[in-house]
């Protein structure tokens, strides 16, 4: 059996362009872990003393000074703590304009309707803006959930070997990777600015806005007003955790045929009148003027929304 070169050489070069990019991915990963990492250490290398690294940490994620959030829009403060992007109000303010502008200039342009700069306006500066952000809280309330037990079983390992709580909880924020380690470490900066445990956990559960790390700070602030082993208490609490979190992937993987039977009604029918207007422009070209045709056709979103939303309350289950 004859072996033909060229394919040895074209495999050879398939094998090399393969390993070249699961190296590549290796490096951005780690580079990308590394920096995450380092975030909160960068920020203290920036700043002098314990106090001027919690007002700016405060401050980055959107916090006043003193900790707390803006009451004129309190969503809109909560969705931008609970993201844990860097805030900058400049720089999110030019985004945001420059994401409005392009939005108005590429609806006007689609439809030639002076009515879409207002509309693609809207749309750039005000939902995309928000659906970015919701989509990064949800990201990282996902994260926060996979590495609590990782950081509660650090804590407790820490004060197994007899080091005091605020360096067990200061470990955990120099240790581990985003977004558990930054918050842990602005817990123990808090503690060493001044505040006790059962504040300085408080505020984290505030900030992460997710269940797990309220039980977490209902745990804490339990053992500080009774008393008992912390040590046992965290054990439980990330056996918890651990549970809960099984819960939910087996609720996910129990709705997934809902999922995705709400995916395919969905996408079908724009699918259909995709094709249809691909395959023959003019097939709706007599008719789609007519106001019936417009109102049947406002009517069937309504319906695929309303039926959207009747799928998500189905499926939608919380721990």
């Amino acid at each position: 059996m004859e072996i033909d070169a060229k394919l040895i050489v074209m495999v050879m070069i398939g094998a090399a362009v393969f390993a070249g990019v699961q190296g590549l991915v290796g490096v951005l990963s780690v580079a990308t872990q590394k920096r995450q990492v380092n975030r909160r250490l960068k920020v203290g290398e920036k700043v002098e003393g314990i106090s001027a690294l919690v007002v700016e940490l405060r401050k980055q994620r959107g916090l006043t000074a003193a900790g707390g959030r803006s009451e004129r829009l309190r969503w809109l403060s909560d969705m931008i703590v609970a993201s844990g992007l860097p805030y900058d109000q400049r720089k999110w303010l030019t985004y945001i304009g420059l994401a409005a502008a392009i939005g108005a200039v590429g609806v006007f342009f689609l439809l030639k309707n002076p009515l879409g700069l207002l509309g693609g306006a809207v749309l750039g500066g005000v939902i995309v803006p928000l659906g970015v952000l919701k989509w990064k809280a949800k990201q990282r309330a996902t994260a926060l959930g996979f590495q609590l037990p990782q950081a509660l079983d650090i804590i407790v390992r820490s004060l197994e070997a007899g080091h005091p709580v605020p360096a067990a909880v200061a470990l955990v924020g120099r240790e581990m990777s985003d977004p558990i380690g930054t918050e842990f470490g602005m817990s123990a900066d808090e503690i060493a600015y001044g505040a006790t445990l059962e504040q300085a956990v408080e505020r984290m559960a505030e900030r992460c806005q997710h269940p797990d790390v309220d039980l977490f700070a209902a745990t804490v602030r339990l053992q500080e007003r009774t008393g008992g082993n912390l040590t046992g208490l965290l054990k439980l609490n990330a056996n918890t955790v651990r549970e809960r979190h099984k819960m939910r992937l087996k609720i996910k993987a129990a709705s997934s045929e809902g999922r995705a039977s709400a995916m395919i009604l969905t996408a079908a029918p724009f699918l259909a009148i995709g094709m249809i207007v691909l395959i023959s422009p003019k097939f709706y070209g007599d008719v789609i003027d007519e106001p019936m045709v417009k109102y049947g056709l406002a009517g069937l979103g309504f319906w695929i929304f309303l039926g959207n939303m009747i799928m998500r309350r189905m499926i939608d289950m919380r721990l």
